[in-house]
């Protein structure tokens, strides 16, 4: 215990060393914050204020909406602090606090995806049984699901790293508090804690993707003898889920699937599962779905002949 609270304060190195690329940031990732807030508040009103919110596929997207503006939050709002600060500085408290609501969120995340996929593969190819098997208590059982497997994998990450004996050095190189950099700081051997991790996270990463992408693969295997238009619908619906899955997977699996090492290029890889991909999926979501349009369209619309009248 002692040697563990030889380290109370770590320091973040961030992006970059140099103020001009850090004022810079700061302009870019304000833009970007701001951009993930109204995209994401704005599917989540339209939602929640329209018949969308009965439907399995919106009640999803609220969900993954909802989650994105928690997941983002965890680390944006420091990042952009840091970007201006002398000294970029998190306690050991608060960089545990940040590690597991990370990872929980970001589990969430994966398995909001998983449950998208689902909900669309029993829509197209089972679309007789759908109103059935997606009823709202099943909706309701797959969203606690998601919730309870991310806090399962956020608990077993968060209860690896606090029990490491941290003795100095004390600088993470990296803009928040994630497993590997902290496991590079540890004084004592960490090679099968490193293991635990990539099974823990690499591989629940690679396992979800796979079976994201077969779901993908049989959704369109099915649409083959679907007429024209139902296929260009199945078609959009399935490349706005693509999308999502590869701006989130392709750099998690970078960082997570090999041993625990880190690379410098991991700072620009996690930018696009923590900044990137939450503003991204309301303009992927809403641009290529005409229900979503609609239901914001009308929405503002009669928002404004109230005020009008």
């Amino acid at each position: 215990m002692e040697n563990r609270n030889n380290v109370t304060v770590f320091i973040l190195l961030g992006l970059s060393q140099n103020k001009n690329i850090e004022i810079l940031c700061f302009v870019l990732f304000l833009f970007c914050y701001i951009a993930i807030w109204v995209g994401n508040l704005l599917i989540m009103i339209s939602i929640m204020c329209s018949p969308l919110v009965n439907q399995p596929t919106y009640f999803f997207l609220n969900c993954l909406s909802l989650s994105d503006l928690c997941y983002t939050s965890t680390v944006t709002p420091k990042l952009m602090a840091d970007l201006l600060a002398e000294r970029k500085t998190i306690s050991y408290s608060n960089c545990m606090t940040q590690l597991f609501i990370l990872h929980f969120l970001g589990g969430v995340e994966i398995f909001v995806l998983t449950g998208m996929a689902y909900d669309r593969y029993m829509a197209i190819c089972k679309p007789l049984h759908y109103t059935v098997i997606m009823s709202s208590q099943r909706c309701n059982s797959i969203i606690t699901a998601c919730c309870t497997g991310a806090f399962i994998h956020s608990a077993s990450q968060f209860l690896l790293t606090i029990f490491l004996p941290f003795c100095g050095p004390n600088e993470i190189d990296h803009y928040f508090c994630d497993v590997y950099p902290l496991l590079k700081l540890a004084c004592t051997d960490t090679y099968r804690i490193g293991l635990f991790v990539v099974v823990n996270s690499g591989l629940i990463a690679l396992v979800t993707f796979v079976i994201l992408m077969v779901s993908y693969f049989l959704i369109l295997y099915t649409i083959r003898a679907y007429p024209a238009e139902s296929r260009t619908k199945a078609l959009s619906t399935c490349t706005s889920h693509v999308t999502v899955v590869l701006f989130f997977f392709v750099p998690v699996l970078f960082i997570y699937i090999r041993p625990a090492t880190t690379f410098p290029e991991d700072k620009v890889f996690a930018l696009f599962y923590t900044i990137i991909a939450p503003m991204f999926n309301p303009l992927i979501y809403t641009l290529r779905n005409m229900e979503m349009k609609n239901a914001m369209r009308k929405m503002w619309c009669h928002h404004l002949c109230l005020e009008g009248k």
